[in-house]
C-alpha cells in the first residue's frame, strides 16, 4: 500500500539520513523523498511516498517520531491532502514536430522553458496520474533526459 507522509524536522546534519534508515531498516521501499527548508531556515520538511504494509508502517511513524530533531510525524490518508509533482523532461522536438509537442503542452498546462533547433525542455507540475498521463503522450517523440520530484503535499482545509 502507498503511503504519503509529511515530517517535520530541525535543519540539522544527518537528519534525513536517520529517517531513511529507519523507514528501510523496517522493509519499507521510499518510493518518492523530497527535503526543503521551511521559510526560516532552521526547520525542514520532508515528504516522503513509502510503499508498505499499513500496520507495521504505524509503528515505524511512531519511531521516527521519537528521533531527535523531528518535531511532527503526519501521515496523509486518502484525500486528505493535495498532491503535487514536477516535472522537467527534455524531448526531441523538430521543426515539423514542434507544434504537436506545443498542443500537448497546452492540454496539459506545462510550460515549455528552453528550445533548441531539435528539442524542447519542459516543466509540468500535477498530481501523480496526470504527471503519468503527459509522459505516455510526450514519449513517441523520445525522451532524451528527464528529472522527477516525486510527491509534495500539504493538508488540506
Amino acid at each position: 500500500m502507498r503511503h504519503i507522509i509529511s515530517i517535520l524536522v530541525e535543519n540539522k546534519f544527518g537528519v534525513l539520513a536517520r529517517i531513511a534508515g529507519m523507514f528501510s531498516g523496517r522493509g519499507f521501499n521510499i518510493e518518492t523523498l523530497n527535503v526543503g527548508p521551511m521559510t526560516d531556515g532552521q526547520f525542514s520538511r520532508i515528504t516522503a511516498t513509502i510503499v508498505g504494509d499499513s500496520e507495521a508502517l504505524d509503528q515505524a511513524i511512531k519511531q521516527v517520531n521519537k528521533l531527535i530533531n523531528v518535531l511532527d510525524v503526519t501521515e496523509y490518508s486518502s484525500g486528505q491532502a493535495t498532491e503535487r509533482e514536477l516535472i522537467m523532461v527534455k524531448v526531441n522536438a523538430t521543426a515539423g514536430q514542434r507544434s504537436e509537442v506545443m498542443q500537448v503542452c497546452d492540454i496539459f498546462r506545462a510550460n515549455i522553458i528552453d528550445v533548441s533547433q531539435e528539442t524542447l525542455n519542459i516543466e509540468m507540475t500535477g498530481n501523480a496520474s496526470k504527471v503519468t498521463a503527459f509522459l505516455k503522450l510526450i514519449e513517441p517523440y523520445g525522451v532524451i533526459e528527464m528529472a522527477r520530484t516525486g510527491n509534495l503535499a500539504l493538508k488540506r482545509g
